[in-house]
């Protein structure tokens, strides 16, 4: 008899939804978590190609955590393609204007930069307030140690 190790296809995957709650969390951190839930790496059918991992909805996301200066020095930074179309805001700004975003990048440069990193960038849901429209999913609650 052969002994070999399955690999996951992305049918075998049972998506569960998970909430995480952002008051206080440090962003990084969160991000990393967030990250490895999304891509899987929890599962013991963890397969690098295959979509093994779970929907995460990310909750106040206005209330996050930046260690040290990064409130202030931190950029984000993106380009229109026209000449001087380099625009930059700050990670204060942001997070006063669309404090969903930040959890959002910090979270897609954690993920593969392929057609599978963008799938996985979709199954994430972030919300500035408490509130969210996922109820019927019945999301379990997910630590942030």
């Amino acid at each position: 008899m052969k002994k070999y190790t399955p690999s996951a296809k992305d049918s075998d995957n049972q998506d569960k939804w998970f909430i995480v709650d952002a008051e206080g969390a440090v962003l990084g951190r969160l991000a990393s978590v967030v990250a490895a839930r999304l891509r899987g790496k929890h599962n013991p059918m963890y397969t690098p190609h295959a979509d093994t991992g779970d929907s995460v909805v990310v909750i106040n996301a206005d209330k996050i955590v930046l260690t040290g200066r990064k409130i202030e020095q931190k950029m984000y930074h993106r380009h229109s393609g026209f000449i001087g179309g380099l625009k930059s805001i700050s990670a204060g700004k942001l997070l006063e204007k669309r404090p969903e975003d930040l959890i959002r990048f910090a979270v897609k440069g954690m993920l593969p930069k392929n057609r599978l990193g963008r799938k996985l960038n979709k199954k994430l849901k972030v919300y500035a307030g408490n509130a969210h429209p996922h109820d019927a999913q019945r999301p379990e609650e997910l630590k942030i140690a």
